[in-house]
């Protein structure tokens, strides 16, 4: 397929072909928690603690989805609550934080919302913390919605698709550092294998602050088929590698044109095949003794060049 603004000093396209479809969705569970009774803030006041009869699986159990069942974090669980997207099932905080204003906002919102709230033992909430500081407040909701790439690949309300996609960073902190960045630069989508890539833990879901609830992610089945996919609907696809011969500075030319911003691995960098199916591969200059940045960051200074192209061509 021709791509409209395409120029004789647009990027040479690599070869592939295939095809892909977005992962299938999982089922949203929810279930248990912390162990132990507690004071109920919120409606639905049970004995016992959280357990109860008829509750789904515990949430915190791998799933087949994108994951973010159990979330972190005073940010990341007030993102949740705000958001409205899924069900909450549960919300823990540490007994020491009842009557802090710090959470004072969570506990309002839940009530509100009729979320069951319970104050637990801080050494109750540590134990079963999955991140390595949960701030006092744990939640239990419905696994994550997958995105339907179909619907990613579509230019909505003027916006052209700005699509992420992830070839196999492996680092929960990273995942969630890149999700944040491509919240606050405007990106439509991001890609995520569903094989040879972390998912949303909670360590991810905290490190995005919780900007899991508001980033659309699309789990793929192969990333290299699913990025020929993408040339067949007119994106073009960036990687980003240290090794390359051209700039990220040099891609004003392509920021206002449907695109796909590639990241690879941490240490790894881009995959043989994935690198293939990219139409350019940039890297961003280094001008002291360290050879690369890491893969958060270099997504926060490459998103937010194609958002700056963006701007000043709109």
């Amino acid at each position: 397929m021709s791509k409209a603004g395409r120029g004789a000093s647009g990027p040479k396209r690599s070869g592939g072909a295939g095809g892909s479809r977005p992962g299938q969705r999982g089922s949203a569970q929810g279930g248990r928690g912390p162990q132990g009774r507690g004071r109920n803030q919120a409606a639905g006041r049970r004995s016992g603690g959280p357990q109860g009869g008829g509750r789904e699986a515990d949430p915190r159990t791998p799933g087949r989805g994108l994951g973010g069942k159990q979330v972190e974090g005073r940010q990341a669980v007030r993102e949740l609550l705000m958001a409205e997207k899924r069900k909450i099932y549960d919300i823990f905080i540490s007994g020491e934080l009842e009557g802090d204003a710090g959470v004072s906002d969570i506990v309002e919102i839940a009530r509100a919302q009729r979320v069951p709230l319970t104050y637990i033992a801080r050494a109750k909430l540590d134990r079963e913390a999955r991140s390595e500081s949960p701030q006092g407040v744990l939640a239990l909701a419905a696994e994550l919605e997958e995105a339907d790439l179909g619907e990613l690949l579509r230019t909505r309300n003027g916006v052209k698709p700005f699509l992420v996609a992830v070839d196999g960073v492996t680092d929960p902190g990273n995942l969630g550092a890149i999700i944040r960045n491509c919240d606050g630069a405007g990106v439509t989508g991001v890609l995520l294998p569903k094989h040879r890539a972390v998912h949303v833990t909670p360590t991810v879901a905290k490190a995005s602050a919780g900007a899991i609830e508001h980033v659309p992610i699309a789990l793929v089945p192969g990333l290299p088929a699913t990025l020929a996919t993408l040339k067949d609907h007119g994106i073009w696809i960036v990687g980003l590698d240290d090794s390359a011969d051209r700039e990220l500075f040099e891609l004003e030319s392509l920021a206002n044109e449907p695109i796909c911003l590639v990241l690879g691995a941490e240490g790894d960098g881009l995959s043989r095949l994935v690198r293939q199916r990219c139409d350019s591969i940039v890297a961003i200059p280094m001008l002291g003794r360290v050879s690369s940045l890491n893969v958060s960051a270099a997504a926060a200074l490459s998103t937010y060049e194609i958002t700056r192209g963006r701007s000043k061509l709109s």
